[in-house]
This record gives C-alpha cells, sequence and structure tokens, in this order.
C-alpha cells in the first residue's frame, strides 16, 4: 500500500520508527546511485558514533534509563531508620548511538567527492549528537567536498544557514564546494512532493538527478510502513492547524480516518 501524502509522510517522522526509515533510506540511495556513478565513482555507507545523554535517547525512542526498584532490601542491608529504606536503582547512562551516512568517492585513490547526510533527530536537537555533527559539517565545507544535506524531521532546530528557509517544514541542501558559501536550498512543506535535485560531482561529468521522492515511497511500499501506521490519531510532532486540516481531509478520503 503507498503512502496517501504527496511527499514526505510527516507519520515517519515518529521517534520509534524514523531510525529505521533513516537506515533504509541510505541504503535505498546508495542502491540506486551506484549504477549511474559506475565506473568513474563508487558510493559507500559509512557510519560514526558517539555517546549520547539519557534525554538524547528519550528523544529517539529509546526508554528512559532510570527506574526505582522498590522491593525489600537484601538480607545484608542494614535496618531501615523510620521514613527511610534502601532502593535499588539503576542510574542514568550514555549510550552508543550510531548514525549512517553516504560518501562518494573517486576511482582510482578513493577520495571523497560528494556527501550524503540525512539529518537523525539528535543532530537537530542541543546535545553530543548536534555538537559532533556541526564540528564536522563545518570542516567538511572547508574542503573541496561537495554536501548533500537532508533534512525530512520537523522537529528540532535547522541546520544554520545564512537567508531564508528556516521556516519551512523539510530542506534539502546542495552545497557545491566551488560555489561557496553559495548553495542551493530547496524548500518544501508536507503538502508537496519532495524536490529532484542534481548530485554534484567533479566539473565535467554528468550528474544523475535523485529522485528523493520516488524512493520514499517505493521504500514505503517494500518495508510495509502502512502496516506500522495508525493514521486515525496525529503524527510525531503534530501539524500545524491548516496542515492538520488539510491532512484530515486527505486521510479521510483515503479511508484512513472514520
Amino acid at each position: 500500500m503507498p503512502t496517501p501524502f504527496p511527499g514526505m509522510d510527516p507519520y515517519l517522522e515518529r521517534p520509534g520508527l524514523w531510525p529505521d526509515v533513516h537506515n533504509s533510506l541510505i541504503a535505498a540511495l546508495r542502491d540506486t546511485l551506484a549504477p549511474s556513478l559506475r565506473p568513474r565513482y563508487y558510493i559507500a555507507i559509512e557510519e560514526r558514533t558517539y555517546l549520547a545523554e539519557p534525554e538524547d535517547l528519550v528523544f529517539i525512542g529509546r526508554p528512559d534509563a532510570t527506574v526505582v526498584d522498590r522491593r525489600a532490601p537484601s538480607p545484608e542491608a542494614p535496618p531501615a531508620e523510620a521514613g527511610g529504606g534502601v532502593l535499588t536503582v539503576e542510574v542514568p547512562i550514555p549510550d552508543r548511538v550510531r548514525e549512517t551516512y553516504l560518501e562518494v568517492r573517486e576511482v582510482p585513490g578513493g577520495d571523497v567527492v560528494t556527501a550524503i547526510e540525512i539529518l537523525s533527530p539528535t543532530n537537530k536537537r542541543p546535545g553530543e549528537g548536534r555538537r559532533l555533527y556541526e564540528e564536522k559539517r563545518l570542516i567538511l565545507l572547508g574542503t573541496r567536498t561537495h554536501l548533500v544535506e537532508i533534512d525530512l524531521l520537523r522537529a528540532g532546530a535547522p541546520m544554520p544557514l545564512r537567508g531564508d528557509g528556516r521556516a519551512a517544514h523539510y530542506r534539502i541542501l546542495v552545497s557545491r564546494s566551488h560555489r561557496r558559501p553559495r548553495a542551493d536550498l530547496y524548500v518544501f512543506g508536507v503538502r508537496q512532493p519532495i524536490p529532484a535535485f542534481p548530485l554534484p560531482l567533479r566539473p565535467g561529468d554528468e550528474e544523475p538527478w535523485v529522485d528523493l521522492n520516488g524512493l520514499l515511497h517505493g521504500l514505503y511500499d517494500r518495508a510495509g510502513y502502512d502496516l506500522r501506521m495508525d493514521y486515525r490519531g496525529e503524527p510525531e510532532p503534530p501539524l500545524e492547524e491548516q496542515d492538520a486540516a488539510w491532512a484530515d481531509a486527505l486521510l479521510r478520503e483515503r479511508a484512513l480516518r472514520p
């Protein structure tokens, strides 16, 4: 069953579902682009890992790490005074977060020509994930590597840019190394299809167009995301008032809401 939305399905942004969507879309992009890049380039899935604090893990769909056990204390524990007690607790500990991204590399040599990032929730809220990503982003923007940055999440603060576009629901940044600081920013909302964009390569090479809308819709169908959706409720985060009314009419028309 296809998604009822013309572009980005906001229900895919649910924190518990997004990691699956993110990694599946990364793999779909690699598999789709690889044949058109041969033999001049190859495209590889890379990953970075870092320790995230417990509040970041709640945001990306993991349970709170702090619990209290109110069972009776062990026999070795000293007697509790009036009003006191001995509890077994778990302290909040950081967890290792894994994020995947793509690199287009030149043959031979393996020099990185283009980095393709799909933002995660931890990239868009304050914390270690955002700090590390912004540091990597700033370093990359000072090199000859092109950057494609795909933001399909409405929650959290957008990546820093100079110019208009911050109010858009979704954004795709295509930053060519030879044009910096200027870059192309594709902005769109929940009512529009995701725009196609050219993948920047070395000067003179033919650049394939990336049909992200078709890729995401095909993935939605293949992965059976419709089986994990409850369109009777609101997406996370909720849509703005006018978009929520539009989505309600759309879902009723598709018989996905009573």
